[in-house]
């Protein structure tokens, strides 16, 4: 019977294109030309983006008289000495500037985590009276402009004998100030199946247990893209460093750079630069280590 069932169907022609009433099947062409200009211009644009970056990391391997005067990105001379003199060119090694904005990021990234997931849990899971309400202010807040209170957390933290400390930089991270990555927190736990909470809450688990055993671990790439985001976003962040940290030894790597620059126009330029590419391969490596969490967090969040 198999085998002629078998006979049967080897006997069925094989679904075909039809042909026009011209005898020749239609050529859809692959348009390569289309395909071409797309690609070009894509790497014209990447190459203009990272133009700045390269004559950076060139500037800061030539003499400082050259700088200026070949704007090009060739190397005519090598000069090597920019980047031990800008190392020891300030009051403390550069060093201790990237262990405060280590110390700063730290406690930033953690903070960020820990409170703004419990309370992305408490706005996709929790019950609780005016929860529309509070949870349209803080996405409210999200066009607020940090600027805007920057001068009432000055006076408050000024009042609390916190400035020239690392408490006003590090602290508001830990109160769940950040209303984008709650957001982000809240799609991607209401993507999860509520079954999971269901059947741990008849095993008699609570929302403590619930939150830490069962959310927490599935929200690993929810949280590495507010981890690397949170650590960018601090690690060069200027004006708030600026306005708090006025001693020299609590200065974060980005008002150390500032240094370099000379109010009245003699600026170590070669140093600077040399520093500046110092700085950036923290974040170099971080953003290189961890995007495949980063397009997968924001992937499956719900942002489209």
């Amino acid at each position: 019977m198999t085998e002629t069932i078998q006979r049967e169907v080897d006997a069925v022609p094989a679904a075909q294109e039809p042909v026009p009433p011209g005898g020749r099947r239609r050529h859809v062409p692959r348009r390569p030309l289309k395909s071409l200009a797309k690609h070009l211009v894509l790497i014209v644009t990447g190459a203009v983006m990272i133009y700045p970056l390269l004559w950076m990391v060139v500037s800061s391997l030539r003499p400082d008289d050259l700088i200026f005067s070949q704007p090009g990105l060739w190397l005519s001379d090598v000069d090597l000495s920019h980047y031990p003199d800008g190392w020891n060119a300030l009051t403390h090694p550069f060093g201790r500037y990237m262990l405060n904005s280590a110390i700063v990021v730290l406690g930033s990234v953690l903070g960020t985590l820990v409170s703004c997931s419990m309370a992305a849990y408490a706005f996709a899971r929790m019950r609780f009276s005016a929860k529309t309400l509070l949870f349209a202010i803080m996405l409210i807040t999200i066009m607020l402009p940090g600027h805007v209170t920057l001068v009432p957390q000055y006076v408050l933290f000024s009042q609390l004998g916190m400035v020239n400390t690392f408490w006003p930089l590090v602290g508001p991270n830990m109160l769940a100030t950040d209303s984008f990555f709650i957001f982000l927190m809240v799609q991607f736990i209401r993507g999860l199946p509520k079954e999971l909470d269901e059947a741990a809450r008849i095993d008699g688990a609570g929302h403590a247990r619930i939150f830490l055993r069962i959310i927490l671990p599935l929200m690993t790439p929810a949280l590495a893209t507010t981890a690397i985001f949170t650590f960018i976003g601090t690690w060069n962040q200027f004006f708030s460093a600026l306005i708090y940290l006025t001693d020299t030894d609590m200065m974060t790597v980005p008002v150390a750079l500032r240094l370099f620059v000379d109010s009245q126009g003699e600026s170590n330029w070669g140093s600077m630069f040399a520093m500046s590419i110092v700085s950036l391969l923290p974040v170099f490596f971080v953003f290189l280590f961890g995007q495949r969490f980063l397009i997968r967090g924001i992937a499956t969040t719900g942002i489209k």
